[in-house]
């Protein structure tokens, strides 16, 4: 039995899987991080813990204190040179971030082909998987809200904007999004333009915001479901 938690900047996504299925899923906002331990109450004792981390060391440092009254297998997973199929060539493989890292791992357990990992949430990561398995690269931009906050926050006239999605923009509302989105959108498709000639090449698309993405992308693409998760699973239960 796996227990695989996924601490984001905003968000922490646990879940708890036997090997072959997810038994039960939860998601809180992470500055909530100590009622976790509710759910904890409900979690195996004999079972692995395994984590990844991208919400700092306070946040790190609850969690190990939580989950140590009841589980003695816990691990934090990190950037590293190779993994589950997967090889890195981060100029130093220990910046790259365990959410980006693990979300390769579980990209390469679900596709064999050259793939786009994009995990779209407060920020948005969009890493280039070759057919190899070899991590060649990626970017961070602000996530879509982010951006729009990011507008509100340091301009004088441009409100936190909630309009629509439009080619040609005429109100400042829509302008906002749209321009938020073309953003998203054109740096995901511009990366996946250096895979798009080889077989079978796809977008696997996770995150909070991912559906939004999903609707205007105009490259092959899949949306997954825990893919951050998925690869912890796959990393705690490798040899």
């Amino acid at each position: 039995m796996i227990i695989a938690i996924d601490a984001g900047n905003s968000r922490i996504k646990w879940g708890l899987h036997d090997g072959t299925r997810w038994l039960a899923t939860g998601v809180l906002a992470t500055a909530d991080v100590a009622l976790l331990g509710e759910a904890a109450d409900e979690w195996p004792a004999d079972a692995g813990v395994v984590i990844c981390n991208v919400a700092g060391s306070e946040v790190a440092e609850s969690l190990s204190s939580l989950l140590a009254q009841r589980h003695t297998r816990i691990s934090f997973l990190h950037g590293s040179t190779a993994a589950c199929g997967v090889r890195s060539t981060y100029e130093r493989v220990g910046q790259l971030g365990a959410d980006r890292w693990a979300a390769l791992i579980g990209a390469r357990a679900l596709f064999a082909g050259a793939c786009l990992v994009v995990c779209a949430g407060t920020a948005t990561t969009v890493d280039l998987l070759d057919a190899n398995g070899v991590f060649r690269g990626g970017l961070i931009l602000p996530g879509f809200d982010l951006m729009r906050a990011a507008l509100a926050r340091n301009t004088a006239q441009l409100p936190l904007a909630e309009g629509v999605f439009c080619a040609e923009p005429r109100n400042t509302m829509d302008a906002i999004v749209s321009g938020c989105l073309q953003g998203q959108l054109g740096a995901i498709e511009r990366m996946f333009s250096a895979i798009a000639a080889e077989p079978g090449a796809r977008c696997l698309l996770t995150g909070g915001a991912a559906e939004r993405l999903a609707a205007h992308l105009k490259i092959p693409f899949q949306l997954v479901d825990n893919l951050i998760l998925n690869g912890l699973v796959r990393f705690a239960a490798s040899p």
